[in-house]
């Protein structure tokens, strides 16, 4: 289960996303204002690094952004670090790139294989949040080619693929397990990532 607290985050997490997509080059260029559509969690099993994937939509495209908030800095990983944050709560965070981020590469591979799942919202007290907009699972194995607007990359192991344009355009390599979504407006499931 995902703890969100009522906390204030300086920046927001939309603001330190707008900063960082521009430089990205499967951002649309001439992107204005961002807009989030919706996000999605999965649990880190130690509880350490918090993983969030956000649905963006920009200049009328919507874009992937998963990211990793960490208490402390990913020995490494300064290519990949979309920027720090204070947390009214947990302090200081580091925030990645989570496509290259052992954690979360981890995690994915899990959730693919249908050995873990979206995380569940609570608050502190453990109570339960309502459920996101955007609903994630394990879409089984693809059938090939490798398509669409993707980035890789080879961490801890494991194979990462992230779907950045959900346009539907994408496609895994062969034999990848595979992430897919749903969201209001959008019923039929998405490609989103994919491991192998």
């Amino acid at each position: 289960m995902a703890v969100i607290h009522q906390a204030q985050l300086v920046p927001t997490k939309l603001e330190l996303v707008s900063r960082w997509l521009p430089a990205q080059p499967w951002c649309p260029a001439g992107a204005g204002e961002p807009e989030a559509v919706g996000a999605y969690r999965f649990d880190d099993p130690d509880g350490e690094v918090g993983l969030e994937a956000h649905l963006v939509r920009v200049a009328g495209v919507l874009v992937h952004v998963p990211l990793a908030y960490r208490g402390a800095e990913l020995p490494g990983a300064a290519e990949r670090l979309v920027g720090t944050m204070e947390h009214s709560v947990l302090g200081r965070r580091w925030v990645y790139d989570a496509g290259a981020d052992p954690v979360h590469a981890r995690v994915l591979a899990d959730v693919v294989a249908a050995r873990a799942q979206q995380a569940a919202l609570v608050d502190p007290a453990g109570a339960p949040l309502p459920a996101p907009l955007v609903r994630v699972a394990a879409g089984g194995p693809a059938t090939g080619p490798e398509a669409g607007a993707v980035t890789t990359a080879a961490v801890a192991g494991v194979r990462v693929g992230v779907v950045r344009v959900l346009d539907g355009t994408a496609a895994a390599p062969v034999g990848a397990g595979t992430l897919v979504g749903t969201w209001p407006g959008q019923e039929s499931p998405v490609l989103l990532a994919w491991t192998s």
